[in-house]
């Protein structure tokens, strides 16, 4: 948090994290952060639904959260996302802007987009809300039972809080070096098995980005170590275990 003070200076009008995998930022430390500079904090909160710190949603922090409810998304309305603040004015105002910028059937007040959800795509996410309880717990003993069978001095995993109610979407493992990821994707690979490289690169080391020379070296460093498993509803016991199978032999075999 030291190295999010010292960047803050008077260009700094807002602050914007993301809740990594969806596991909560430090939420405090940026809170007073927050109110000690008067800078308002949005959250990237595309991958918490269900998310809880402190015994309340995660969403009810910062002035704002993004939450995605992409068909990837733990749960999701095949596309799309929603918006959540705590200011009546802003709600107000990303009203008009998500629905062209009507304030009445003749008028505009701003010029919007059409953000709207469609009638499909909310059946879609009520059909899915009956079963998201389910989902939630078959996602917990999948990424149990994977921390059970990959505990190795090579494999680090995200460190969730006691504070924390998590939804398990995702399952992120960070490797040694980037050698040993990219031998184990040739492995994993040749077995049919596709985890994923998320994410990956660091935006910083973008081409496009270039112009702005920002050094992040703690995220450069995860971003080249750190692989997605699978992990999905219809992921049986028996595949995660042939997963691991193939991670610890491969890094068995694998000094760097």
């Amino acid at each position: 948090v030291y190295k999010i003070e010292a960047a803050i200076n008077d260009d700094v009008k807002g602050m914007l994290f993301t809740h990594c995998f969806g596991n909560p930022c430090e939420i405090e430390k940026i809170g007073n952060l927050s109110e000690k500079y008067n800078i308002p904090v949005l959250y990237d909160a595309a991958h918490c639904f269900g998310v809880e710190y402190n015994n309340q949603s995660v969403l009810a922090y910062g002035m704002m959260s993004s939450i995605s409810f992409h068909a990837t998304k733990i749960f999701h309305t095949i596309e799309g996302g929603a918006l959540i603040c705590n200011d009546s004015e802003i709600y107000k105002e990303i009203g008009l802007l998500r629905n062209f910028g009507h304030n009445g059937p003749e008028t505009f007040s701003a010029v919007g987009i059409n953000g709207k959800n469609s009638e499909f795509h909310a059946a879609m996410g009520l059909l899915n809300l009956n079963y998201i309880d389910e989902i939630i717990l078959k996602r917990s003993h999948q990424y149990k039972l994977y921390q059970t069978l990959l505990k190795s001095k090579s494999i680090t995993f995200q460190k969730i809080a006691n504070n924390v109610k998590y939804n398990f979407a995702y399952m992120p493992i960070v490797l040694d070096s980037e050698n040993q990821v990219l031998h184990l994707l040739k492995e994993l690979n040749a077995a049919s098995i596709f985890p994923r490289r998320y994410f990956y690169p660091s935006l910083n080391d973008l081409e496009i980005f270039q112009e702005f020379k920002s050094e992040c070296p703690v995220s450069s460093s995860i971003a080249s170590r750190i692989l997605c498993l699978p992990l999905y509803h219809d992921l049986l016991d028996e595949e995660i275990e042939q997963v691991c199978s193939v991670i610890l032999k491969t890094l068995n075999k694998t000094i760097d």
